[in-house]
């Protein structure tokens, strides 16, 4: 066999090869994006400064999701917060954690589609159309004051509260280990795959970052390999209204959220923008 040959072979199975790496990807893509994780992390969880409601809503197109609804002891209304989870989180932990997290505010985390004891398959467009129409509910609750809503964000999460931040009128917004987009972590992470042609589920965040108006807390982890910095330095370059950009010292991507040194900064940064005088300062002057 001549060498012309033997390269002819060698081109022709470095090209299936490649063609098969590519294929798998875009066929398990879901499985790459998403890790739905059904037990719980708390099996029986209640917030100790909040009354505690395990809910099922249904999302427009008629699918199950649950989670949990927590409201203050005290009379209303008040603040509330939207949260959204994780690649692999499940939310049950946020109901057992939030009278540190979001004290005095009522709090909805529910687990996205096929995590916990939500029906259904994950996506990027379920995710933010559902993120939305829970805005929507919470927003119509009577003893939730419709004004001052934050979305909150871990991770792939951060995705989600942007978009829906970008939809809906956020009074402040919370982004923990956040990102630029998926997609360019997946190109960063796959190079010479064209990622960008097979990647359905991007989460674009840099986008729609300079649309956003909401005061913005960034919060990074001190080791992150999952979200390098320079991807939270890509989105953070973008958004109008940063507030804070924080590393939290001896944090990784994985126990960030559970850390009371995390805790504390949300609770006082979102006690802070819920305040009168905060929320004075958002609203539009008068013409």
């Amino acid at each position: 066999m001549n060498n012309s040959k033997k390269m002819a072979i060698v081109a022709g199975v470095a090209g299936f090869l490649w063609a098969s790496v590519v294929s798998a990807m875009a066929a398990g893509q879901r499985k790459l994006l998403f890790n739905p994780t059904l037990i719980r992390e708390v099996q029986s969880p209640r917030s100790s400064g909040h009354r505690t409601r395990a809910i099922v809503l249904r999302a427009h197109d008629g699918t199950r999701l649950a989670g949990w609804l927590m409201t203050p002891k005290e009379p209303g209304p008040h603040p509330a917060v939207l949260y959204f989870g994780g690649r692999s989180e499940e939310v049950s932990w946020v109901v057992r954690d939030a009278g540190t997290l979001f004290p005095g505010m009522t709090v909805l985390a529910m687990n996205y589609r096929g995590y916990g004891d939500s029906r259904g398959i994950p996506g990027e467009e379920h995710m933010v159309e559902d993120g939305c129409m829970l805005y929507d509910w919470l927003a119509s609750r009577r003893n939730v004051d419709a004004q001052r809503i934050a979305v909150v964000g871990r991770s792939l999460g951060s995705g989600v509260a942007v978009q829906v931040a970008k939809e809906r009128p956020a009074s402040a917004m919370v982004l923990i280990t956040p990102y630029d987009s998926i997609l360019a972590i997946a190109q960063r992470r796959f190079r010479g795959v064209p990622v960008s042609f097979v990647l359905k589920h991007r989460f674009e965040s840099v986008k729609y970052a300079s649309l956003l108006k909401a005061p913005t807390y960034i919060l990074r982890a001190a080791r992150d390999d999952i979200v390098p910095h320079s991807h939270t330095d890509q989105l953070v370059s973008q958004l109008t209204s940063v507030r804070l950009d924080e590393t939290i010292p001896d944090s990784d991507h994985m126990d960030i959220p559970y850390l009371p040194e995390t805790q504390q900064r949300i609770a006082r940064f979102l006690t802070a923008q819920f305040a009168p005088a905060a929320l004075e300062e958002m609203a539009p002057s008068a013409a």
